[in-house]
């Protein structure tokens, strides 16, 4: 039998997002990291210019994500004939009959989701870069954006946009405008924003920056 006296409190103990190992949580000294004994993932970290950081990122990807739908994404020239489209029009086309679910999911999954969750994640840590008190929905915010990773799909939509360029290159002349740069360097971003995020830090600076 165990003796369960000897065990430390649940409140106590990190158990690692990829193995599920169970290690006793410790105070780090400041810029230094802990990672998982068994997979080698990052577990905590005591960086205080890594929400500084997520931030920044976060608003830059909001910005590129508005040039993105605003500014032509590519150009295309067939026999003679010159056609520029952007994201917006290439979801508009699709606004009638029966393309109009297409048009929804294209603007859900490659816009407003993505757009929805970098805003809930500025929200909800922002008021951490200045030491301020979240506000009190900071929790649910950061909830959220967890919930809408796996629906987040502009990298998706990269992948898709550079198979169909490889596939129409022998037939038109194709241009890839600013917006194409924009989303490229908005995927980047977001890609990069997920791998040096610690959700448990963010988690623990949520709750102690509510509860002071």
């Amino acid at each position: 039998m165990t003796d369960t006296a000897a065990l430390p409190p649940l409140d106590d103990l990190i158990a690692c997002p990829h193995c599920d190992t169970l290690h006793l949580e410790q105070d780090l000294p400041e810029g230094s990291k802990a990672y998982c004994r068994r997979c080698g993932i990052l577990l905590l970290t005591s960086e205080p210019q890594a929400i500084v950081r997520l931030v920044s990122l976060a608003s830059a990807a909001v910005v590129l994500m508005v040039a993105a739908i605003s500014f032509p994404f590519l150009d295309l020239d067939v026999s003679g004939q010159h056609n520029a489209t952007s994201v917006i029009h290439a979801i508009t086309v699709f606004s009638s009959g029966k393309g109009i679910p297409l048009a929804i999911a294209v603007a859900l999954f490659i816009v407003v989701l993505p757009l929805v969750r970098l805003l809930a994640l500025i929200f909800a840590i922002g008021p951490l870069v200045n030491g301020s008190k979240p506000h009190h929905s900071a929790r649910v915010a950061f909830a959220l954006t967890e919930q809408l990773r796996p629906w987040a799909m502009a990298e998706i939509f990269m992948v898709g946009v550079t198979v169909a360029l490889v596939k129409i290159a022998g037939m038109a002349t194709v241009t890839v405008g600013p917006a194409f740069w924009a989303f490229v360097a908005l995927v980047i971003i977001t890609v990069f924003n997920d791998q040096i995020m610690n959700r448990y830090s963010i988690w623990k600076a949520l709750d102690t920056g509510y509860n002071a």
